[in-house]
Protein backbone atom coordinates (compact mmCIF):
# COMPACT_ATOMS: atom_id res chain seq x y z
CA UNK A 1 0.00 0.00 0.00
CA UNK A 2 1.50 3.78 -0.75
CA UNK A 3 0.12 6.28 1.04
CA UNK A 4 0.46 9.46 -0.64
CA UNK A 5 -0.25 12.85 0.52
CA UNK A 6 -2.41 15.20 -1.71
CA UNK A 7 -0.03 18.60 -2.67
CA UNK A 8 -3.51 20.00 -2.15
CA UNK A 9 -4.12 19.82 1.38
CA UNK A 10 -7.52 21.65 2.92
CA UNK A 11 -6.24 25.47 3.05
CA UNK A 12 -6.43 27.49 5.77
CA UNK A 13 -9.83 29.48 6.00
CA UNK A 14 -8.94 32.75 5.30
CA UNK A 15 -7.68 31.78 1.65
CA UNK A 16 -9.82 29.13 1.15
CA UNK A 17 -12.69 31.06 1.61
CA UNK A 18 -11.50 33.65 -0.81
CA UNK A 19 -9.50 32.84 -3.21
CA UNK A 20 -9.55 29.08 -5.60
CA UNK A 21 -7.98 28.09 -8.58
CA UNK A 22 -10.97 26.35 -10.97
CA UNK A 23 -10.30 24.02 -13.53
CA UNK A 24 -12.29 22.77 -16.33
CA UNK A 25 -12.21 19.29 -16.70
CA UNK A 26 -13.78 19.99 -19.86
CA UNK A 27 -11.29 22.10 -21.47
CA UNK A 28 -8.68 19.02 -20.72
CA UNK A 29 -10.72 16.69 -22.80
CA UNK A 30 -11.73 18.55 -25.56
CA UNK A 31 -8.03 19.61 -25.93
CA UNK A 32 -7.00 16.07 -26.09
CA UNK A 33 -10.13 15.63 -28.77
CA UNK A 34 -8.15 18.51 -30.61
CA UNK A 35 -4.95 16.63 -30.66
CA UNK A 36 -6.26 13.41 -31.45
CA UNK A 37 -8.10 14.99 -34.38
CA UNK A 38 -5.34 16.33 -35.99
CA UNK A 39 -3.30 13.49 -36.08
CA UNK A 40 -3.40 9.61 -36.15
CA UNK A 41 -0.69 9.05 -33.29
CA UNK A 42 -1.86 7.75 -29.86
CA UNK A 43 -1.58 10.77 -26.75
CA UNK A 44 0.34 10.70 -23.36
CA UNK A 45 -0.73 13.25 -21.31
CA UNK A 46 2.03 14.49 -19.36
CA UNK A 47 0.88 15.37 -16.39
CA UNK A 48 3.89 16.18 -14.32
CA UNK A 49 4.66 18.90 -11.52
CA UNK A 50 0.82 17.82 -10.48
CA UNK A 51 -0.47 17.99 -13.60
CA UNK A 52 1.25 21.61 -14.40
CA UNK A 53 -0.47 22.67 -11.18
CA UNK A 54 -3.92 21.59 -12.49
CA UNK A 55 -4.01 18.62 -10.03
CA UNK A 56 -2.57 15.26 -11.25
CA UNK A 57 -5.27 12.99 -10.85
CA UNK A 58 -8.15 14.78 -12.14
CA UNK A 59 -6.50 16.03 -15.06
CA UNK A 60 -5.28 11.91 -15.66
CA UNK A 61 -8.40 10.94 -15.38
CA UNK A 62 -9.83 13.34 -17.88
CA UNK A 63 -7.68 13.04 -20.54
CA UNK A 64 -7.55 9.44 -20.12
CA UNK A 65 -11.57 9.70 -20.93
CA UNK A 66 -11.05 11.73 -23.63
CA UNK A 67 -8.74 8.93 -25.46
CA UNK A 68 -5.31 9.38 -23.81
CA UNK A 69 -3.54 5.91 -24.07
CA UNK A 70 -0.38 6.71 -21.75
CA UNK A 71 0.19 9.13 -19.18
CA UNK A 72 3.92 11.08 -18.26
CA UNK A 73 5.62 12.30 -15.17
CA UNK A 74 8.74 13.23 -14.01
CA UNK A 75 9.55 11.87 -10.72
CA UNK A 76 8.85 8.42 -9.36
CA UNK A 77 6.52 9.39 -6.54
CA UNK A 78 4.43 11.21 -9.30
CA UNK A 79 3.67 7.80 -10.62
CA UNK A 80 2.93 6.13 -7.68
CA UNK A 81 0.48 8.73 -7.06
CA UNK A 82 -1.35 8.14 -10.22
CA UNK A 83 -1.14 4.23 -9.63
CA UNK A 84 -2.93 5.02 -6.00
CA UNK A 85 -5.77 6.76 -7.62
CA UNK A 86 -6.34 3.68 -10.03
CA UNK A 87 -5.07 4.80 -12.98
CA UNK A 88 -3.87 1.60 -15.03
CA UNK A 89 -3.09 2.65 -18.22
CA UNK A 90 0.74 2.87 -19.12
CA UNK A 91 2.89 5.74 -17.22
CA UNK A 92 6.78 6.56 -18.17
CA UNK A 93 8.25 8.38 -15.73
CA UNK A 94 11.97 9.74 -16.34
CA UNK A 95 13.53 10.78 -13.29
CA UNK A 96 14.07 8.17 -10.31
CA UNK A 97 16.66 7.07 -7.73
CA UNK A 98 18.13 3.49 -7.27
CA UNK A 99 15.57 3.49 -4.22
CA UNK A 100 12.72 4.03 -6.42
CA UNK A 101 13.21 1.43 -9.25
CA UNK A 102 11.58 -1.10 -7.32
CA UNK A 103 8.46 0.81 -5.79
CA UNK A 104 7.78 1.94 -9.72
CA UNK A 105 8.37 -1.89 -11.04
CA UNK A 106 5.63 -3.33 -8.35
CA UNK A 107 3.37 -1.10 -9.96
CA UNK A 108 4.03 -1.44 -13.41
CA UNK A 109 5.46 2.20 -14.52
CA UNK A 110 7.59 2.01 -17.43
CA UNK A 111 11.04 4.01 -17.02
CA UNK A 112 13.65 6.41 -19.22
CA UNK A 113 16.68 4.90 -19.81
CA UNK A 114 19.66 7.02 -21.05
CA UNK A 115 23.31 4.94 -19.81
CA UNK A 116 24.18 1.62 -19.69
CA UNK A 117 24.96 2.05 -16.22
CA UNK A 118 20.61 2.81 -15.84
CA UNK A 119 20.11 0.19 -18.09
CA UNK A 120 21.73 -2.38 -15.38
CA UNK A 121 20.53 -1.13 -12.52
CA UNK A 122 16.81 -1.54 -14.32
CA UNK A 123 17.77 -5.00 -15.01
CA UNK A 124 18.83 -6.07 -11.86
CA UNK A 125 15.70 -4.94 -10.58
CA UNK A 126 13.31 -7.87 -11.42
CA UNK A 127 10.04 -5.96 -10.31
CA UNK A 128 10.84 -3.77 -13.66
CA UNK A 129 9.69 -4.77 -16.87
CA UNK A 130 9.09 -1.93 -19.46
CA UNK A 131 11.67 0.53 -20.39
CA UNK A 132 12.15 3.65 -23.21
CA UNK A 133 15.74 4.13 -24.17
CA UNK A 134 16.20 7.84 -24.44
CA UNK A 135 18.67 9.51 -27.29
CA UNK A 136 19.91 12.57 -27.14
CA UNK A 137 19.32 14.24 -30.45
CA UNK A 138 19.80 17.86 -29.56
CA UNK A 139 18.74 19.21 -26.76
CA UNK A 140 21.36 17.92 -24.21
CA UNK A 141 19.94 17.82 -20.86
CA UNK A 142 19.42 13.71 -20.42
CA UNK A 143 19.61 11.05 -23.31
CA UNK A 144 22.44 8.77 -24.55
CA UNK A 145 25.03 10.75 -26.14
CA UNK A 146 24.80 9.43 -30.23
CA UNK A 147 28.11 7.86 -29.68
CA UNK A 148 27.51 5.28 -26.36
CA UNK A 149 23.80 4.60 -28.49
CA UNK A 150 24.88 1.38 -30.34
CA UNK A 151 26.67 0.37 -26.79
CA UNK A 152 23.60 0.89 -24.80
CA UNK A 153 21.16 -0.42 -27.43
CA UNK A 154 23.28 -4.02 -27.50
CA UNK A 155 23.42 -4.40 -23.86
CA UNK A 156 19.62 -3.65 -23.61
CA UNK A 157 19.35 -6.26 -26.25
CA UNK A 158 21.43 -8.62 -24.16
CA UNK A 159 19.51 -8.15 -20.79
CA UNK A 160 15.84 -8.56 -23.46
CA UNK A 161 17.03 -12.06 -24.20
CA UNK A 162 17.96 -12.56 -20.93
CA UNK A 163 14.21 -11.58 -19.89
CA UNK A 164 15.77 -9.01 -17.42
CA UNK A 165 13.64 -6.05 -19.35
CA UNK A 166 11.74 -4.98 -22.65
CA UNK A 167 12.60 -2.08 -24.10
CA UNK A 168 8.88 -1.09 -25.09
CA UNK A 169 10.05 2.39 -26.48
CA UNK A 170 12.56 4.42 -27.97
CA UNK A 171 12.64 8.42 -27.42
CA UNK A 172 13.78 11.68 -27.42
CA UNK A 173 13.62 15.43 -26.57
CA UNK A 174 12.96 18.35 -29.20
CA UNK A 175 14.69 21.46 -28.64
CA UNK A 176 12.84 23.75 -30.69
CA UNK A 177 9.50 22.13 -30.77
CA UNK A 178 7.44 25.58 -31.16
CA UNK A 179 9.47 26.47 -34.33
CA UNK A 180 7.18 26.93 -36.80
CA UNK A 181 9.95 26.14 -39.91
CA UNK A 182 10.73 22.73 -37.68
CA UNK A 183 14.30 23.24 -39.23
CA UNK A 184 16.22 22.01 -36.10
CA UNK A 185 13.00 19.27 -35.12
CA UNK A 186 13.34 17.87 -38.69
CA UNK A 187 17.13 17.28 -37.95
CA UNK A 188 16.39 15.69 -34.47
CA UNK A 189 13.68 13.51 -36.04
CA UNK A 190 16.22 12.41 -38.77
CA UNK A 191 19.24 11.60 -35.63
CA UNK A 192 15.98 9.78 -34.20
CA UNK A 193 15.09 7.38 -36.73
CA UNK A 194 19.12 6.78 -37.07
CA UNK A 195 19.12 5.74 -33.48
CA UNK A 196 15.94 3.32 -34.27
CA UNK A 197 17.59 2.02 -36.96
CA UNK A 198 20.48 1.12 -34.86
CA UNK A 199 18.33 -0.51 -32.35
CA UNK A 200 16.20 -2.48 -34.77
CA UNK A 201 19.70 -3.97 -35.95
CA UNK A 202 20.90 -4.93 -32.27
CA UNK A 203 17.04 -7.03 -32.26
CA UNK A 204 14.94 -4.69 -30.71
CA UNK A 205 11.78 -4.21 -31.75
CA UNK A 206 10.27 -1.07 -29.08
CA UNK A 207 6.70 -0.55 -29.69
CA UNK A 208 6.50 2.90 -29.31
CA UNK A 209 8.90 5.62 -30.67
CA UNK A 210 7.86 9.29 -29.28
CA UNK A 211 9.64 13.08 -29.75
CA UNK A 212 6.80 15.16 -30.65
CA UNK A 213 6.09 17.60 -27.68
CA UNK A 214 2.52 19.64 -28.05
CA UNK A 215 3.36 22.04 -30.24
CA UNK A 216 6.39 19.69 -32.43
CA UNK A 217 2.97 17.34 -33.04
CA UNK A 218 1.79 20.08 -35.18
CA UNK A 219 4.95 21.25 -36.63
CA UNK A 220 6.83 18.54 -37.53
CA UNK A 221 5.62 15.67 -39.60
CA UNK A 222 6.38 12.44 -38.65
CA UNK A 223 4.23 9.84 -39.04
CA UNK A 224 6.89 6.80 -37.72
CA UNK A 225 6.25 8.10 -34.00
CA UNK A 226 3.02 6.41 -32.91
CA UNK A 227 3.21 8.38 -29.62
CA UNK A 228 3.48 12.29 -29.13
CA UNK A 229 3.68 13.58 -25.59
CA UNK A 230 0.94 16.47 -24.83
CA UNK A 231 1.86 18.87 -21.86
CA UNK A 232 1.39 22.55 -22.63
CA UNK A 233 -1.35 21.93 -25.44
CA UNK A 234 -3.48 19.78 -22.66
CA UNK A 235 -3.80 22.41 -20.25
CA UNK A 236 -4.54 25.13 -23.01
CA UNK A 237 -1.54 26.82 -23.42
CA UNK A 238 -1.63 27.15 -27.03
CA UNK A 239 1.94 27.69 -29.01
CA UNK A 240 0.42 26.82 -32.55
CA UNK A 241 -2.85 28.58 -32.75
CA UNK A 242 -4.92 25.44 -32.08
CA UNK A 243 -7.51 26.91 -30.58
CA UNK A 244 -6.98 25.36 -27.10
CA UNK A 245 -8.96 25.83 -24.35
CA UNK A 246 -7.30 27.24 -21.10
CA UNK A 247 -8.48 25.08 -18.71
CA UNK A 248 -7.72 27.17 -15.43
CA UNK A 249 -8.91 30.64 -13.89
CA UNK A 250 -7.48 32.00 -10.92
CA UNK A 251 -9.82 33.53 -8.88
CA UNK A 252 -10.35 35.70 -5.56
CA UNK A 253 -12.46 38.57 -3.75
CA UNK A 254 -11.54 42.37 -2.54
CA UNK A 255 -11.18 41.78 1.36
CA UNK A 256 -11.11 45.44 1.95
CA UNK A 257 -11.92 48.62 0.18
CA UNK A 258 -10.41 52.09 1.05
CA UNK A 259 -10.03 55.43 -0.40
CA UNK A 260 -6.75 57.65 -0.92
CA UNK A 261 -6.01 60.61 -1.14
CA UNK A 262 -3.81 62.20 -3.95
CA UNK A 263 -0.26 61.98 -3.09
CA UNK A 264 -0.50 59.00 -0.45
CA UNK A 265 1.91 55.78 -1.03
CA UNK A 266 0.95 51.92 -1.23
CA UNK A 267 2.47 48.78 -0.49
CA UNK A 268 5.91 48.59 0.72
CA UNK A 269 8.42 51.75 0.05
CA UNK A 270 5.49 53.31 -1.75
CA UNK A 271 6.65 52.55 -5.17
CA UNK A 272 3.34 53.56 -6.10
CA UNK A 273 2.11 57.10 -5.38
CA UNK A 274 -1.75 58.21 -6.06
CA UNK A 275 -2.32 61.02 -8.53
CA UNK A 276 -5.13 61.57 -8.03
CA UNK A 277 -7.73 60.36 -4.83
CA UNK A 278 -8.78 56.88 -5.95
CA UNK A 279 -10.24 53.93 -4.13
CA UNK A 280 -8.27 51.16 -3.85
CA UNK A 281 -9.07 47.67 -3.05
CA UNK A 282 -6.95 44.54 -1.47
CA UNK A 283 -6.68 41.26 -3.02
CA UNK A 284 -6.00 38.60 -0.40
CA UNK A 285 -2.66 36.66 -2.82
CA UNK A 286 0.23 37.09 -2.99
CA UNK A 287 3.83 35.89 -4.02
CA UNK A 288 3.76 32.93 -1.79
CA UNK A 289 0.54 31.22 -3.41
CA UNK A 290 2.50 31.91 -6.85
CA UNK A 291 1.55 35.50 -8.21
CA UNK A 292 4.86 37.49 -9.39
CA UNK A 293 6.20 39.73 -7.65
CA UNK A 294 7.93 40.89 -10.54
CA UNK A 295 4.15 41.42 -12.21
CA UNK A 296 3.71 44.80 -9.83
CA UNK A 297 3.02 47.70 -11.38
CA UNK A 298 2.39 46.00 -14.91
CA UNK A 299 -0.46 43.16 -14.56
CA UNK A 300 -4.10 43.84 -13.79
CA UNK A 301 -7.40 42.13 -12.48
CA UNK A 302 -10.67 42.01 -13.68
CA UNK A 303 -13.62 42.91 -11.52
CA UNK A 304 -16.56 44.57 -12.21
CA UNK A 305 -16.56 44.22 -15.87
CA UNK A 306 -12.84 45.92 -15.80
CA UNK A 307 -9.37 45.80 -15.64
CA UNK A 308 -7.71 46.81 -12.76
CA UNK A 309 -4.27 47.85 -12.31
CA UNK A 310 -2.27 45.98 -9.69
CA UNK A 311 -0.42 48.77 -8.09
CA UNK A 312 2.78 48.93 -5.13
CA UNK A 313 4.57 46.16 -4.50
CA UNK A 314 2.85 43.04 -4.31
CA UNK A 315 3.58 41.39 -1.10
CA UNK A 316 3.65 37.71 0.32
CA UNK A 317 0.02 37.09 0.72
CA UNK A 318 -1.81 40.12 -0.58
CA UNK A 319 -1.35 43.01 -3.49
CA UNK A 320 -3.38 46.23 -4.02
CA UNK A 321 -5.79 47.06 -7.05
CA UNK A 322 -6.71 50.56 -8.28
CA UNK A 323 -10.24 50.73 -8.84
CA UNK A 324 -10.37 54.82 -10.05
CA UNK A 325 -13.91 55.98 -8.96
CA UNK A 326 -15.98 52.45 -9.71
CA UNK A 327 -17.98 51.54 -6.67
CA UNK A 328 -16.46 48.55 -5.42
CA UNK A 329 -17.16 46.69 -2.19
CA UNK A 330 -15.52 44.10 0.01
CA UNK A 331 -16.11 40.55 -1.35
CA UNK A 332 -16.53 41.53 -4.97
CA UNK A 333 -14.99 38.98 -7.06
CA UNK A 334 -11.96 39.48 -9.18
CA UNK A 335 -10.45 37.26 -11.77
CA UNK A 336 -6.56 37.20 -11.98
CA UNK A 337 -6.60 35.69 -14.93
CA UNK A 338 -9.03 32.80 -16.87
CA UNK A 339 -9.31 32.12 -20.68
CA UNK A 340 -9.84 36.38 -21.77
CA UNK A 341 -13.37 35.68 -23.34
CA UNK A 342 -14.92 38.15 -21.09
CA UNK A 343 -11.96 40.74 -21.27
CA UNK A 344 -10.14 38.98 -18.22
CA UNK A 345 -6.11 39.00 -17.98
CA UNK A 346 -5.26 35.33 -19.17
CA UNK A 347 -2.14 33.28 -17.56
CA UNK A 348 -0.17 34.28 -21.07
CA UNK A 349 -0.21 37.82 -19.95
CA UNK A 350 0.42 37.59 -16.51
CA UNK A 351 3.88 35.57 -17.83
CA UNK A 352 4.11 38.32 -20.41
CA UNK A 353 4.20 40.79 -17.31
CA UNK A 354 6.78 38.52 -15.16
CA UNK A 355 9.11 37.91 -18.10
CA UNK A 356 8.57 34.54 -18.35
CA UNK A 357 6.01 31.72 -19.48
CA UNK A 358 2.25 30.52 -18.61
CA UNK A 359 3.49 27.07 -17.59
CA UNK A 360 5.72 28.84 -14.70
CA UNK A 361 2.49 30.66 -13.60
CA UNK A 362 0.27 27.47 -13.77
CA UNK A 363 3.37 25.64 -11.92
CA UNK A 364 3.65 28.42 -9.45
CA UNK A 365 -0.17 28.43 -8.07
CA UNK A 366 0.83 27.26 -4.24
CA UNK A 367 -0.73 24.97 -2.15
CA UNK A 368 -2.52 27.09 0.06
CA UNK A 369 -4.66 27.59 -3.29
CA UNK A 370 -7.34 24.98 -3.07
CA UNK A 371 -8.53 23.86 -6.75
CA UNK A 372 -11.84 23.10 -7.67
CA UNK A 373 -12.83 21.26 -10.21
CA UNK A 374 -16.09 22.19 -12.89
CA UNK A 375 -17.65 20.37 -15.54
CA UNK A 376 -18.41 23.10 -18.63
CA UNK A 377 -19.53 21.89 -21.89
CA UNK A 378 -17.83 18.61 -22.75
Amino acid sequence: MYLVQSRHRPAARGIAGLTEAVVDLSAIRANIRTFRGRMPHDVLAVVKADGFGHGAVPVARAAVEAGATWLGVAHADEALRLRAAGLTVPILAWLYDAAELMLLGDVDVDVSVSTVAELQRVASTPSVQFVHLKLDTGLHRAGCAPDQWIELTRTAAHYEALGAVTVRGIWSHLSHGDSVDAVRSRRQLQLLRTGVGLARRAGLRPSVVHLANSAGAITLDAPDCGLVRIGAGLYGIDEVGLGLRPAMRLMSKLTQVRRIRAGEGVSYRHEFVADRDTTIGLVPIGYADGIPRVAGGQASVWCHGVRMPVIGRIAMDQFIVDAGDHTVEPGAPVTIFGDGSAGEPTAAEWASWAGTIPHEIYCGIGSRVPRRYEEGNR
